[in-house]
């Protein structure tokens, strides 16, 4: 009976640390320099409509924010919410574009000239 007990206790442990492994591997990040205001909404904690759109307009008006901490300069983002969401938040700018060459100078190339 007491081997019983303690398998079961050792099998809810093993369980409840996968659910909560599985958990930590599957949190989404969100860069703020370039999430609309519904990502932001969605992944931050403590960050509803109205303070996601907060973000989106101070990052309009202000330009991208170069810290995680800079989010609490947008009304309603405190340094608080900025640590609950330190590992989800990603700080960057927009993806570079790929460079093309122009049509003339690739057809030119492409005719040996």
């Amino acid at each position: 009976m007491f081997a019983s007990k303690t398998l079961n206790a050792a099998i809810a442990a093993t369980a409840l640390s996968i659910a909560l492994m599985g958990s930590a591997f599957a949190a989404e990040r969100v860069n703020i320099n370039v999430a609309d205001a519904a990502t932001l909404d969605r992944v931050l904690v403590n960050v509803g409509p109205a303070k996601a759109e907060a973000i989106v307009a101070y990052r309009k008006a202000n330009g991208p924010f170069r810290s995680a901490e800079q989010l609490a300069l947008v009304q309603g983002i405190g340094l608080k919410t900025v640590e609950k969401n330190r590992e989800t938040i990603l700080v960057g700018g927009a993806p570079a574009a790929t460079a093309k060459p122009p049509v003339k100078a690739a057809a030119t190339a492409a005719r040996g000239r």
